[in-house]
């Protein structure tokens, strides 16, 4: 007998349920829906996927519903794909943001609409393992469809890419992080001037430790112990990059709202301290 009792049948494919445990589930599935009705239970043999939302499941169920079911499976194979090259685990929800824009994008592309997106080289700064990544993902896509998606949606896809490796709650919350990062940046282009180059290796690194930060800070898992040493002697080697990382500091707690713990500020120094010395040997 299933556990899955019937809340609102969407379509044939898409349902609203209830699980054992009391959680608003959405499934998916060829016919899971056919003749349901509220209250019924579910066949879990024509169960295909479940998505168990944390707010908001009716607009969840309600944005899969409007995906054709073929459709979804592409982007699950292939984004899915994408994420774990990155190194990460698949967010059930972020295939379905993922499914969801590229779902939008194709039915634009296939009304004659273009969408703009400026910020590819935002992006290739601050994200350029996704948007290599993001690339060759679109690459797959338009092999499948009929009418290729523009390149421009490489850029849609690494944010996407970097709101499923990071766990991030929103597409919204992803791109203020984003604007966070280039902040950052901006303060240390100040610090050390036309010296500093984003797109250096070491500015990667700097942005990838933040991006992780960033889903540390969001899971209460910030640093406070066992700071290697040679963390410990960069940071104390280098008072110009602490500063620096003070003032990192202050503007991470001041935008994220909570205090950012004395051995991250270690590793931000760490980081500084590379990119220095990284300038210097470039000079």
């Amino acid at each position: 007998m299933s556990a899955l009792r019937i809340l609102r049948v969407f379509n044939n494919n898409v349902v609203l349920t209830r699980d054992e445990l009391g959680r608003e589930v959405v499934v998916t599935g060829r016919g899971v829906g056919y003749q349901g009705r509220p209250g019924g239970a579910i066949d879990p043999a024509l169960v295909a996927r479940r998505f168990i939302p944390s707010d908001n499941p009716v607009s969840v169920a309600q944005v899969i519903a409007d995906i054709p079911l073929e459709r979804l499976a592409l982007v699950e194979r292939l984004f899915g794909e994408a994420v774990r090259e990155l190194g990460a685990i698949m967010p059930p929800l972020a295939i379905v943001a993922a499914a969801d824009h590229l779902h939008q994008a194709i039915e634009r592309v296939a009304r004659g609409e273009v969408m703009e997106y400026p910020m590819r080289a935002e992006v290739a700064h601050l994200h350029p393992d996704e948007l290599q990544v993001a690339e060759r993902l679109l690459d797959k896509l338009n092999s499948q469809l009929d009418q290729p998606l523009p390149k421009g949606e490489a850029i849609a896809l690494a944010m996407h890419l970097f709101h499923a490796v990071t766990g991030s709650p929103s597409m919204e919350q992803t791109f203020l992080q984003s604007r966070l990062i280039r902040q950052i940046f901006d303060v240390v282009h100040h610090a050390y001037g036309d010296e500093f180059d984003p797109d250096s290796i070491d500015a990667a690194r700097f942005a990838a430790h933040l991006r992780y930060f960033f889903a540390r800070a969001r899971a209460g898992k910030q640093l406070t112990s066992g700071v290697p040493t040679v963390a410990v002697v960069l940071a104390e080697g280098n008072d110009r990059a602490h500063q620096l990382a003070l003032r990192i500091r202050a503007l991470l707690e001041l935008r994220l709202r909570h205090t950012v713990t004395a051995d991250e500020v270690t590793y931000l120094t760490m980081h500084i301290a590379r990119m220095e010395l990284g300038m210097r040997t470039r000079n």
